[in-house]
């Protein structure tokens, strides 16, 4: 007999990155389900803005995903505010373009402890809680950059691939933990209408996704407990369509479908903003030159998810 999907009105959810894009559509999204709902940005007067467009108790807190006791401090938030958590979304990300010779240091830092440490830092923390009460679920927000490498977001790629890896690898931890009431989902967004996705040219055959379809998925994950969520689809087919072939024929495939370049060609004047402000994505760092200063010369980007 096939498993009841689970209803998940009453739930709490926690949404990182959760002031815009996705996480904001997430946000929307899991109000719709009747969950009560708690969103972490760096910005936490745009957070407190959009908890207020969105109504229904949404909870606006601070965080840095980057530093440990920033995260501690908003789970502790989130659960003094609304109770346990029973959905955890690590979905806080940015992506700066560029030739990885020519990468600024300190753009590429950024990516590594917002889109790895940063899903690892959430992980640690509210994990132990999801294990003592074997209840809740982690979603781990990655892209089909973490499936496959794309040229101009090097750094980006291997971050993703990271998460991948990792929510696997704590999938299995789970099991030989016996904590079966966790579950885990990985989400793998194509390119998505946001400010991170802004200026990339899409493959042949592929629509550009809005956020919503990507919440839409993240809440049918939830309900499932899905751990592969493809958006679209369609796109884990065409990844195990290829994974077949030689890797020369996968190649020639992704060149004839322009899926080589979707990073590589991407419209710098359209993403300048975006950049700016995803290199303040992390107050520890002091920008450099970096990212957009970069790209004007030779080509650069970025965003958060």
């Amino acid at each position: 007999m096939a498993k009841q999907p689970k209803i998940l009105t009453g739930q709490v959810a926690a949404i990182t990155g959760g002031a815009r894009g996705i996480g904001r559509a997430m946000a929307d999204a899991f109000l719709r389900q009747g969950m009560r709902v708690a969103i972490g940005d760096l910005d936490l007067a745009v957070a407190q803005q959009t908890a207020q467009e969105l109504g229904r108790g949404t909870v606006a807190l601070e965080l840095n995903v980057t530093d440990r006791a920033s995260v501690e401090r908003f789970v502790d938030g989130v659960e003094a505010a609304l109770g346990p958590i029973d959905v955890y979304v690590n979905n806080a990300g940015i992506m700066t373009l560029s030739p990885l010779v020519s990468e600024d240091d300190d753009a590429a830092r950024r990516m590594v402890d917002v889109n790895l440490h940063g899903v690892l830092f959430g992980m640690k923390v509210v994990l132990p809680r999801m294990i003592e009460r074997n209840r809740g679920h982690v979603v781990n927000v990655a892209s089909q950059a973490g499936k496959f490498g794309f040229a101009g977001g090097a750094t980006y790629c291997a971050t993703k691939f990271a998460v991948v890896g990792l929510t696997e690898a704590m999938r299995g931890e789970l099991r030989l933990m016996g904590a079966d009431g966790v579950a885990l989902s990985v989400v793998m967004p194509a390119i998505v209408q946001t400010e991170l996705g802004g200026g990339l040219a899409n493959p042949r055959g592929q629509k550009e996704l809005t956020p919503e379809e990507v919440a839409d998925a993240t809440v049918e994950a939830l309900r499932t407990e899905r751990f592969d969520v493809w958006v679209p689809k369609s796109n884990a087919g065409v990844y195990v369509a290829t994974g077949v072939l030689p890797r020369k024929g996968r190649e020639a495939i992704g060149r004839a479908m322009k899926a080589d370049r979707p990073l590589w060609n991407a419209d710098l004047a359209t993403r300048r903003d975006y950049e700016l402000r995803a290199a303040r994505a992390e107050p520890q760092l002091v920008a450099g030159a970096g990212a957009s200063a970069d790209r004007d010369a030779e080509g650069d980007g970025a965003e958060a998810e």
